[in-house]
């Protein structure tokens, strides 16, 4: 648990808060079969276009980078031809798992339709819930630091099936920080709530976050979930219910 007191809890998502199965079995099909349509139809759309722009600069970065298998986005061909590349790199980002941020970007955008229409509803740990209302009760700073997008992190919280939960949390942060396996990235967020590194306990289900942020100075703990991939040997304190954390 906490080795300390601490002022500001970081919390990740998937496999923390909210069910792994609900990314993977939920939201990530909820973009696959519904990408096509909702690009095509709204293909003139000043936001879906931003959206394009940025996916086609990634193609370029990750052609110029030899990444394997990347689907080029040439803005130059006619429409057909756009939709179609833009639809192929999609898809292949998504079964590459890929966490770069245009394609968390148009995830988000699409999700948002989904959960303003009742189709999508953010689940989460009933624990984390009580948690998060627990520790702001008690004075602690709430963030939360995802690989998803900050716009679909906020459409989890605030289309949860406990209610709109954004007022226990004061920001959010994505991997427009840095990725969340280096240590800077953690350094930054620290530096950016403005405590110290040690003031701050990071909960995550993964072995190589935790293992970054305790480089960087934060308190540390391995969240313990069904559906959580097996970890191997660690010296991290664990947690299967976050309401038994220490304050």
């Amino acid at each position: 648990m906490a080795s300390q007191k601490y002022d500001v809890v970081l919390l990740d998502i998937e496999g923390t808060t909210t069910p792994i199965s609900f990314v993977h079995d939920v939201l990530f099909p909820y973009v696959t079969n519904n990408v096509k349509q909702f690009i095509e139809s709204r293909w003139d759309d000043p936001c879906v276009q931003a959206h394009v722009q940025a996916l086609a600069k990634q193609a370029a970065a990750d052609i110029a980078a030899g990444t394997d298998g990347c689907v080029a986005i040439n803005l130059d061909d006619n429409t057909e031809a756009v939709q179609r590349q833009v639809l192929e790199n999609i898809e292949w980002q998504m079964r590459a798992d890929r966490k770069v941020g245009a394609l968390k970007a148009l995830q988000g955008y699409m999700w948002r339709f989904g959960y303003e229409r009742g189709e999508l509803q953010g689940v989460m740990f009933a624990d984390a819930v009580d948690a998060v209302r627990m520790w702001s009760r008690a004075g602690r700073r709430v963030f939360i630091y995802s690989s998803g997008s900050v716009e679909a992190q906020k459409l989890i919280f605030g289309f949860s099936d406990h209610g709109n939960l954004l007022e226990y949390v004061e920001g959010h942060y994505d991997t427009r920080v840095g990725a969340k396996v280096d240590a800077s990235s953690y350094t930054a967020i620290v530096r950016d709530i403005g405590v110290c590194p040690d003031r701050v306990l990071f909960v995550s289900d993964s072995i190589r976050e935790l293992e970054a942020a305790d480089k960087a100075g934060l308190q540390t703990i391995l969240s313990v979930r069904p559906g959580n991939a097996p970890v191997g040997e660690h010296t991290f304190s664990t947690s299967s219910d976050f309401t038994q954390i220490p304050l």
